[in-house]
């Protein structure tokens, strides 16, 4: 991940398609160590290819996964607009006082580190 990431960073930066010296650069500014291996895999995944194209196809693919997290959130959200009105209605319930258990009596007032 590190390796796509400084590969957009030099998109960004002005360079089209960025070879392994300006990844690595970008790298190298921050601590970062590259493996030559991964960094010649990403490079050639990534050349010559229109980056926002790319990231518009992974948003696609993203939201197509059945995940808990995005895609019940991008399902949600026109339900949200119909749900909105009842949810501001309801008023927190006030929980109920800690109660105390049997363990709290096991040491007669006394912690560990007290």
């Amino acid at each position: 991940m590190r390796y796509v990431a400084a590969y957009l960073l030099a998109t960004l930066g002005g360079k089209a398609s960025p070879n392994q010296n300006d990844i690595e650069k970008i790298l190298s500014s921050v601590g970062i160590e590259s493996d030559a291996e991964k960094l010649k895999k990403v490079i050639s995944e990534l050349n010559g290819k229109n980056i926002d194209d790319i990231i518009a196809q992974g948003r696609e693919k993203l939201a197509s996964m059945p995940v808990g997290g995005a895609a019940a959130a991008s399902a949600a959200v026109p339900a949200a607009g119909a749900a909105a009105a009842p949810a501001e209605e309801k008023k927190e319930e006030k929980k109920p006082a800690k109660e105390e258990s049997e363990s709290d009596d096991d040491d007669m007032g006394f912690g560990l580190f007290d």
